[in-house]
C-alpha cells in the first residue's frame, strides 16, 4: 500500500497552542486494536479482569513509580479501552529522592506518558501471550485537558461508572458495531 495524502490523512486532536507537559488534569482513552476485548468482562456491571487485564492494571501502577512527576487519579480498565486522569505536577514537588529509586523517564509530557504506558503494556501482553509483535492497543489515543474542579468530578463519575454504562458504551462492539 502506498501512502496517499488525500486518503491517509491523520488529524491531530491535541491543542495546538497547549504544553503537554504543562501541570495539570488530563483525560485519557486508550483503545485496543479493533476494539477487541481482551482485558475481561463486565459482570453485573462490574468489570472482571482477567490476566492481560491484571497485567494493563499492573502496568498502569507501574507508570507513578517511573514517572516521579505523574500522579494517576481515577481509572478503569474496561473489556476493550482504558480510561484514566492522569495528573501532571511538578517533579519533585511531594516525592523525595528516596522514592525516586529505580528507572525514571525524563519525559514527562502527555503523549511519553501514553506512549510509555502502552509499549510496557503490549511488550507484557505479548509475552504473556507468546506473541511477539503483535498490536495490542490502537496507535492513538483520546485526550482531554481537564479545565476545573466540576468537570474533573464529572470525568471521575463518568469513568467511576463507566463498567454499569457497558450496554450503552460507544466502544461496545456489541451495541456500537463498527462500520
Amino acid at each position: 500500500m502506498t501512502y496517499d495524502p488525500e486518503q491517509h490523512h491523520r488529524r491531530s486532536i491535541r491543542v495546538a497552542s497547549r504544553d503537554y507537559a504543562a501541570v495539570g488534569s488530563y483525560f485519557v482513552t486508550i483503545c485496543t486494536y479493533d476494539r477487541e476485548e481482551l482485558f475481561g468482562d463486565i459482570v453485573a456491571g462490574c468489570m472482571k479482569l482477567n490476566a492481560l487485564g491484571t497485567i494493563v492494571a499492573r502496568e498502569r501502577v507501574k507508570t507513578e513509580r517511573v514517572r516521579p512527576a505523574v500522579d494517576l487519579d481515577s481509572w478503569v480498565v474496561m473489556p476493550n479501552h482504558i480510561h484514566g486522569i492522569i495528573v501532571l505536577r511538578t517533579a519533585m514537588d511531594n516525592r523525595g529522592p528516596a522514592e525516586q529509586v529505580g528507572l525514571h523517564s525524563p519525559s514527562e509530557t502527555i503523549g511519553a506518558i501514553v506512549r510509555g504506558f502502552k509499549a510496557a503494556a503490549t511488550r507484557q501482553i505479548n509475552t504473556h501471550r507468546d506473541t511477539p509483535g503483535v498490536t495490542v492497543l490502537q496507535r492513538n489515543y483520546y485526550e482531554h485537558i481537564i479545565r476545573n474542579d466540576d468537570e474533573l468530578s464529572r470525568i471521575r463519575a463518568y469513568i467511576d461508572t463507566n463498567p454499569s454504562r457497558w450496554n450503552d458504551d460507544t466502544l461496545n462492539p456489541i451495541t456500537h458495531p463498527q462500520m
